[in-house]
């Protein structure tokens, strides 16, 4: 079964890449604030796995809302990173992309901590699969590391640091800001695994 994954560039869909080897990565700039980092980090994996790296550009910056968008969040918002319907939209756009190169399964990194996302739960993977289901192609959608925390995932991904070091995290910009949720979960899961990022 041909596989891609979802590779933000961050530390879990780098710590998955690296995990379950997928045929190719997909990258989606979707008009958010740290997408050029992303791109570089993604890119650079993927080459050190030596798997094709499709990077898809559609703005949509005026949906967008919070830290990743560089405006204030909604009011419903439950986090400040939060951009609506954010997963939605980037299964839906690399199962367009993913189709086109013949992929029967896509895989996107949630993980058992970002239930607090609607979109990073068991529930919306399921409903994910149940719409894709009524429309051609026969696309399955997984999420291998959604019972796993951060720190879980690299263990048992066995990402050498120096490749997880790649992982660009922050959600406001392309350099580190450091401060934001992003950067310091990345902070965060990097101590726990025993690696000083200061």
């Amino acid at each position: 079964m041909r596989t891609a994954l979802l590779l933000s560039g961050g530390m879990d869909s780098v710590a998955i890449a690296w995990w379950r080897r997928p045929d190719i990565a997909i990258t989606i700039d979707y008009g958010h604030q740290a997408a050029e980092a992303e791109i570089r980090a993604a890119g650079a994996v993927a080459a050190t796995l030596g798997i094709g790296h499709h990077i898809v550009r559609c703005d949509l910056s005026s949906l967008g809302s919070g830290d990743m968008a560089g405006s204030a969040p909604l009011p419903m918002s439950p986090v400040p990173e939060w951009w609506p319907f954010r997963n939605q939209m980037l299964l839906t756009v690399a199962a367009m992309k993913a189709i086109s190169l013949g992929v029967e399964r896509l895989l996107i990194g949630c993980l058992s901590t970002d239930r607090q996302h609607a979109d990073g739960t068991e529930a919306f993977i399921a409903a994910m699969n149940s719409v894709f289901s009524l429309q051609e192609g026969g696309l399955v959608v997984e999420a291998p590391a959604i019972t796993l925390t951060a720190e879980e995932l690299i263990r048992q991904s066995g990402i050498p640091f120096e490749v997880l070091a790649w992982a660009h995290s922050c959600h406001r910009a392309n350099e580190a800001c450091g401060n934001c949720r992003g950067c310091l979960k990345h902070y965060g899961t990097m101590q726990a695994l025993g690696h000083d990022p200061y």
